[in-house]
């Protein structure tokens, strides 16, 4: 993910990427194999299928993306392109879902920045050890772990490094939460502008709009029309 130095940020995750490039190889493995080596209709049913699924493997996995510049965030989800000024949003949420509210009060959710309820969870418990370290070390009594020496037995090799001293600079935040931290200082900053100066006012003001995204819903469409012609004509 991009860092908040750079004009123009891109948001994406990695995880889904990497996920719907395997499904679409084998996908393509095992459609491309029906078509080539099937007999009678499974390769026209393998052709329907392969129509229909690969479109939304890459909706869902592939197309997902946050795109953020100075006057506007523009937000790819699988069936929609939301552009939203920054003179129009009111706030970031973060939730079971990360979501983008508007003026009108509409909600608009990040598919690219999906919640990691595991990596929140994993960051709050090491959260919890590193704050027990630091009490434990302000009132003198010896961190977890530590006594003597490298081996849990104080002073000598790697005492200077036990886990607690390791984590007192905080947890390793999930990378979707470091993202929306990342938008939410550019909504404040951005969002401010209308009502500081008029060159930066009219630079963030304008209208929310949102696009279908017919290239992925129309390919679904026609492979899902084709595979039920073909099962009911079967």
């Amino acid at each position: 993910m991009s860092t908040l130095e750079s004009k123009d940020r891109v948001y994406r995750s990695p995880a889904g990427i990497a996920g719907g490039t395997l499904l679409l190889a084998i996908a393509a493995w095992l459609g491309l194999d029906a078509i080539f080596s099937g007999h009678g209709r499974a390769p026209w049913l393998a052709l329907a299928t392969l129509i229909l699924v690969v479109p939304l493997i890459v909706a869902f996995t592939i197309r997902p993306a946050v795109y953020a510049d100075q006057e506007r965030l523009r937000i790819r989800n699988p069936f929609r392109v939301i552009v939203v000024p920054w003179g129009e949003a009111v706030s970031l949420r973060s939730g079971y879902s990360n979501e983008l509210v508007v003026k009108s009060g509409a909600k608009y959710q990040l598919w690219a920045l999906p919640v990691s309820l595991r990596g929140r969870k994993r960051a709050a418990r090491r959260e919890a050890r590193a704050a027990a370290d630091r009490a434990a070390e302000a009132s003198g009594r010896p961190r977890r772990g530590g006594g003597l020496g490298g081996f849990g037995m104080g002073g000598g090799f790697g005492g200077g490094l036990s886990r607690g001293a390791v984590e007192q600079d905080g947890p390793v935040r999930p990378e979707s939460d470091r993202a929306m931290d990342e938008l939410r200082e550019l909504l404040e900053a951005r969002g401010g502008a209308e009502s500081g100066a008029e060159s930066g006012a009219e630079s963030v003001r304008g209208e929310v709009t949102v696009r279908w995204a017919y290239e992925v819903a129309g390919p679904a469409l026609a492979g899902a029309v084709l595979l039920a012609v073909l099962l009911a004509t079967g």
